[in-house]
């Protein structure tokens, strides 16, 4: 059997002297795993860093085996952001993320039109556009997974207006006056995700609440039921964005 599409790295771990197994998000054949004979070697290495786009060609004997990749890098995204510390946290979250909740071979090809723009927005994307890019796409995620958030009115009253908190009950959003006794006990809706404020960026306090909000909704309706918790590398960008958003001199994501 053989097939040939694009996909982008989600993981790449070394298998016997010098292979490694690598787990793609392709266009047409969803999260697929292959072989990739001398993976873990300083030549190919740089290839298969998570995040990267790649023209890859898989062939197995039958459909269930592992099967091997060819592959041929045709975007390094993993390399633009080295030197970029809370872009290259977003890079390996999005990736973590997504190799541990998609089924394998199930397409999605919504999700890798998705991760493809917000990977682009990483690269190309002011320092308060990208944040909010990521928030959608872990939204997105959600929906794809069948656990959409509502935040277009007011859980209680229906109003459209002056929406502030999410119910992590619910996952829908509710109102300044309706929610003012139980809000403590909410998330903060960030700015850009209000009907009023959409299409706006998002500073490192917005960026803050969006993390936590995707976050406890990732965490119940998709690492629960797999009795795990968030991937580490989902971890480091929450407690990184959390550290520039406790800090009053750097309302930015970057640094």
């Amino acid at each position: 059997m053989e097939w040939r599409d694009e996909g982008f790295v989600l993981a790449a771990r070394p298998h016997g002297e010098g292979a490694a197994v690598v787990q793609l998000l392709t266009r047409e054949h969803g999260r697929h795993a292959g072989l990739v004979h001398g993976g873990a070697s300083r030549a190919k290495r740089a290839t298969v860093e998570p995040g990267n786009l790649v023209d890859a060609v898989w062939r197995a004997r039958l459909a269930e085996h592992l099967g091997r990749f060819t592959i041929e890098p045709a975007r390094h995204y993993a390399a633009q952001f080295m030197d970029d510390p809370p872009r290259l946290a977003a890079l390996s979250a999005a990736c973590a993320v997504t190799e541990a909740v998609i089924p394998e071979r199930e397409p999605h090809p919504g999700l890798f039109e998705a991760t493809g723009a917000l990977f682009d927005s990483l690269a190309q994307g002011e320092g308060d556009i990208w944040p909010a890019v990521y928030i959608q796409w872990e939204m997105g995620l959600l929906r794809e997974l069948g656990f959409g958030l509502d935040l277009t009115c007011c859980a209680a009253t229906g109003d459209v207006e002056n929406l502030l908190y999410v119910s992590p009950r619910t996952g829908r959003a509710v109102s300044r006056d309706a929610g003012e006794s139980y809000k403590d006990r909410m998330f903060a809706l960030p700015r850009f995700l209000r009907p009023d404020g959409r299409g706006t960026g998002a500073d490192a306090v917005d960026f803050a609440d969006g993390l936590r909000l995707t976050g406890f909704f990732l965490q119940r309706h998709a690492f629960d039921p797999l009795d795990r918790p968030l991937p580490p590398a989902r971890e480091r960008l929450e407690t990184l964005v959390e550290r520039q958003s406790d800090n009053p001199e750097n309302s930015q994501p970057d640094s």
